[in-house]
């Protein structure tokens, strides 16, 4: 049995209703900032409960206009986890602040008792990540924020519909970064994102910054970007916003079975899973013995796992001069360990307890 761990031939597969949108909408030329994107704005606000929402170019450029509307620059300092993927520093980079990192904990989120010690006169704000689909102790970090006046960003890329104590994550903060990425839970085929803020202020003016600060054809309020989600995407984005919940909820469902039956093996633990946050699992991962003959092993075997990520970013050649291997333990130790299963909503019971029955078999040889 195979097991492939990009969902989407299947979720675009039986999509002629898409099609027909798409037909209809391209003789319309409608192409730039359009009303099908003023409309999936609106859907998407209203999925997660913000009072606007923002289409960009993607889930970096999403990070970048909220940093460069608080005006963060040259010299500033940006705090964010030290196991997050690269666009979440990228971002940072992008507007030339520097990039202090934080240990994460064993929910693979910030580790929130860490920030306060890594804040300073210099840092100008604190972008958290709802890594895996795990949703950051947002109720601590909105203390610190307040406490020492600092703006929260959430990257909240892989957790749409993820929830901290009922509420929505992207919510919290000053505004929330989301991914459309192909292979995020809502995708619209190639890179895109959104900003949700609740700030009338925000809303404004990075509307500005993603369209060259452009009031209207002529007028040029401020120097901006060219990072507009195209009016096409949003047309597969309208198709698809309305099955967000269902495929959350499956992936729920899929890491419970998962996370039942993997427990079981020795060999295999399950991570920390908080009981006051719904956690999406855009990825599922686990902490293995012997992970990369495990890994070796499910990939022989037709199950296309992988590793997310075997070098943590702070250990990656921008950092050398900065950081050393130790710095951050937790990221280090999880480097070791980690290993991702499919999760998605595609796959079927049987594919799950292969991915469960072929782990057993491995970890039954490896003992003999």
């Amino acid at each position: 049995m195979k097991v492939r761990y990009s969902y989407l031939p299947q979720q675009f597969g039986k999509a002629d209703s898409l099609w027909k949108k798409l037909k209809n909408f391209v003789p319309k030329g409608d192409f730039t900032l359009g009303k099908e994107l003023e409309i999936f704005e609106k859907n998407f606000s209203k999925l997660v409960g913000s009072k606007y929402a923002i289409g960009v170019n993607s889930g970096t450029d999403a990070i970048k206009l909220s940093l460069k509307y608080i005006d963060i620059k040259a010299g500033d300092e940006v705090i964010t986890a030290a196991n997050t993927f690269v666009a979440t520093v990228g971002a940072i980079n992008e507007v030339g602040a520097k990039i202090k990192f934080v240990d994460c904990d064993d929910s693979f989120c910030i580790d929130v008792k860490k920030i306060k010690k890594a804040i300073n006169k210099k840092t100008k704000a604190i972008i958290p990540v709802h890594f895996t689909g795990c949703v950051s102790n947002m109720e601590e970090i909105m203390k610190i924020s307040k406490n020492f006046k600092i703006p929260i960003i959430e990257d909240a890329c892989q957790s749409i519909l993820g929830t901290y104590k009922n509420k929505i994550s992207g919510t919290f903060g000053l505004t929330g970064a989301f991914s459309f990425h192909p292979l995020k839970n809502i995708n619209v085929w190639s890179d895109a994102g959104m900003i949700v803020t609740n700030s009338k202020a925000a809303y404004k003016k990075i509307k500005l910054l993603r369209n060259h600060g452009l009031v209207n054809r002529d007028v040029v309020n401020l120097l901006g970007y060219n990072s507009r989600m195209d009016t096409l995407q949003a047309v597969v984005g309208n198709w698809i916003i309305p099955k967000a919940k269902e495929i959350a909820t499956k992936r729920i469902s899929n890491a419970k079975f998962l996370d039942k039956e993997l427990s079981k093996i020795n060999g295999i633990n399950i991570p920390k899973r908080p009981k006051n946050v719904r956690h999406v699992f855009h990825l599922y991962i686990v902490f293995a013995k012997n992970r990369n003959s495990l890994l070796n092993y499910c990939i022989k075997k037709g199950i296309e796992a992988k590793i997310h990520y075997p070098t943590p970013i702070y250990r990656q050649k921008p950092f050398h001069s900065i950081y050393r291997k130790g710095d951050f333990p937790v990221t280090d130790e999880h480097a070791k360990k980690i290993i991702s299963f499919p999760c998605d909503q595609h796959l079927s019971k049987d594919q799950l307890s292969y991915i469960v029955k072929t782990v057993k078999k491995f970890y039954e040889s490896y003992e003999n």
